[in-house]
């Protein structure tokens, strides 16, 4: 169950970290202003989504989708795609945030020293909000770990260690959600240490987004 949270996980990174920061760098330099207003607002909605719908959409698209695809059904690969889909918002939203805080000087300075657009773009206002953007990674990582409705529905819940992305797969909080109804005795004493194992992993995380925070404040 470590080894599946970790590859559902692994798999939500890879998918959802450069389409997130690709899209939070369209919206702070490229989005014209008539598509700002709809994007912003439908970025914030899907922030706002429970996950059970989050769940149900991927159970009825993205499941025959794969399945129809590449021969799998409720598999690591559907998980991490659902889960892709589900820190999105919030690695965007604060993206564009630290992009669009980034002063205006150092772009302006890139373009007066002849480079391009883009070159002034990915090679001086992204390097210089990358503390806050990891940031937001590692917000949207805290919510791939945490995540459980949505990932019951689709992710096969097989309690076996998946040797493929079509496998399917059981997490440490999909594993506590099914048993903890039933569990007894040692049962319950092993679903107390999945939890104390889950809780080890976002007390990690925070770890790792009050350093970044403490380094962004002493620059």
């Amino acid at each position: 169950m470590i080894i599946g949270s970790l590859y559902v996980t692994a798999g939500a990174i890879a998918l959802g970290v450069p389409c997130g920061v690709l899209c939070a760098v369209f919206m702070a330099e490229y989005c014209p202003a008539g598509l700002y207003r709809f994007m912003k607002p439908a970025v914030d909605l899907l922030a706002g989504i429970p996950s059970v719908v989050y769940g149900f959409f991927g159970l009825v698209v993205i499941v025959p989708a794969v399945r129809q695809i590449f021969g799998g059904g409720k598999s690591v690969l559907t998980a991490s795609i659902l889960l892709a889909i589900m820190i999105l918002p919030t690695i965007i939203s604060v993206s564009e945030a630290a992009i669009r805080a980034v002063p205006k000087s150092y772009y302006e300075g890139a373009l007066a020293l002849g480079a391009t657009k883009e070159r002034a773009i990915f090679g001086v206002s992204l390097p210089d909000a990358k503390s806050c953007v990891s940031a937001g990674i590692i917000l949207g990582i805290g919510r791939a770990i945490g995540e459980t409705t949505a990932i019951v529905m689709i992710a096969g819940n097989q309690p076996v260690i998946p040797d493929s992305i079509l496998s399917g797969v059981r997490t440490l909080t999909t594993n506590i959600i099914l048993e903890m109804g039933y569990a007894q005795d040692l049962h319950r004493e092993a679903l107390i240490a999945t939890a104390a194992v889950l809780f080890v992993f976002v007390l990690l995380i925070n770890l790792m987004f009050s350093v970044l925070k403490s380094k962004e404040g002493n620059r």
